[in-house]
This record gives C-alpha cells, structure tokens and sequence, in this order.
C-alpha cells in the first residue's frame, strides 16, 4: 500500500482511505463501532464525497458528541483491551497511543504512564485510532510506503495555548521520519495521523513499483489556501521492473 500525502495526514484522514480500500459501507463502519464499545457513534460515522478546489474525493464525515473526559494511557489501554476487536487492531492501537505517551512525557518532562492526554485522548481520537487500526489489521497489507510528510510553519492552538507548528510532540515522533516542506501554515501532521504511521510500521520515501489496483483520494477537514488537504491512497501488488511503453 502507498500513501502520498499532498498537505497533510491526520486520523481521520487515515480512517477514510483505509475505509475506502476496504469499501466500507455504514454496517461496516456501525460494527467496528460496536466492537470498540462506541455504540453511541453508530450511524455518525461515514465516509461521504467531498470536492476541493473542484477536485472531488472522499473524507471521513463524523458527527462525535463534545466531552471533557481526559484519559491517562492506563484508561486508554483498558479500553482497548476490552474491545471485542483482534490482538493485531489491539496491539497497533494501543502501539499508536504508547508512542503518544512517551512524546508527551519527553515534552512535559512526565513519565509516559503518568500523562493526561487531551486532545488525543478524546472520544474522536479513541475512533480514530481505533477504525484505522482496525481497517489496517483487516486489510492485512504486507508494506506502507509513505511520502515525505509535509511540514509548514504557523501556529497551532490546543490545550496547552499556542504553539509553533510543528508541535512539539509531533517534532519528537517526527524523528527518523523523511519531511519536507510545504508553503502552507498551521498544522499539517497530526500526533494522531503520525503515532498511526508508525505504528503500521510505514517507510517513508518515493513511488514503489507498484500495479495500482484500488485508489482513493482522501480529503481531511482543514483546507489550506489554494492546496486541498489530502493524501491519495493506492493499493496493488509490487511490480519488479515498470515495462516501457512506446506511443
């Protein structure tokens, strides 16, 4: 499988194409829901056709109720734990959120078991995290190769006020990953959508030889000025040389 991220990657972007090669339909997305005990998500959860910039594509429509619970990493292992979903959507969920925990603690100076988390720690983030764990441990892909990830300056407001982009958590995780920039501002990498990249264990660097099969362009809810947010995803077996073809 190939991600190519344009200007950005976050968990719901992640979600979407995930779904989207997988042809998830509302009973899918209504069950996964039900395993993670998100029952109350169920029926708010969809992929739905968006167009940018006259581009059209596909996102990840949610409609998740606002809550001012803030989990600890003990509260968010449990809960995956006691989902009714596979040990390998286990693992790479709770894999997701360990390495959260520990960027956090390096950044508030904390150990990771004793972080509170806020914004990654909400209900939309459990969803997240858990549906794109769930979709990648389905789909079974036996490599991600990803594109370096956008990076741009800015500002990003969160829970801890205003901070430069890209957040500190995000800069920790980042280490070891290929960037580059992006002629944006703001956030581009989510600590979701990149704690979720490596979790899967994605390369990051160029196009593989590769015979698309199945493709899907995924747009995520901020638009950057006259650049639609989106990763393309593609799915197909590798290819050991590209044949050259004549006109």
């Amino acid at each position: 499988m190939v991600i190519r991220p344009h200007s950005g990657v976050s968990g719901d972007i992640l979600v979407a194409g995930l779904a989207a090669l997988a042809g998830a339909d509302q009973s899918l997305f209504d069950e996964f829901l039900g395993k993670l005990g998100l029952k109350t998500l169920q029926g708010r959860v969809k992929l739905e056709k968006r167009s940018v910039n006259g581009i059209g594509g596909l996102a990840l429509a949610a409609d998740i109720p606002h809550e001012h619970s803030h989990r600890t990493m003990s509260d968010v292992r449990a809960f995956f734990e006691s989902a009714d979903i596979t040990e390998g959507a286990k693992n790479l969920a709770i894999k997701a959120f360990t390495m959260l925990a520990a960027a956090e603690g390096l950044v508030h100076d904390r150990p990771a078991d004793s972080v509170t988390f806020h914004e990654v720690g909400a209900l939309d983030s459990l969803m997240d995290i858990g549906l794109a764990s769930i979709f990648f441990d389905r789909l079974n892909f036996s490599q991600l190769i990803c594109g370096p990830l956008p990076l741009s300056d800015g500002q990003i407001n969160c829970a801890h006020g205003i901070l430069p982009s890209p957040a500190p958590a995000v800069s920790i995780l980042l280490e070891g990953v290929t960037v580059r920039g992006f002629p944006g501002e703001g956030e581009t990498v989510t600590p979701t959508g990149l704690s979720l990249l490596k979790s899967f264990g994605a390369i990051f660097g160029p196009w593989p030889n590769l015979t698309i099969e199945k493709q899907a362009l995924i747009y995520g809810s901020k638009v950057f000025s006259n650049a639609p947010n989106g990763c393309l995803f593609a799915l197909g077996p590798k290819a050991s040389s590209i044949p050259l073809t004549s006109n």
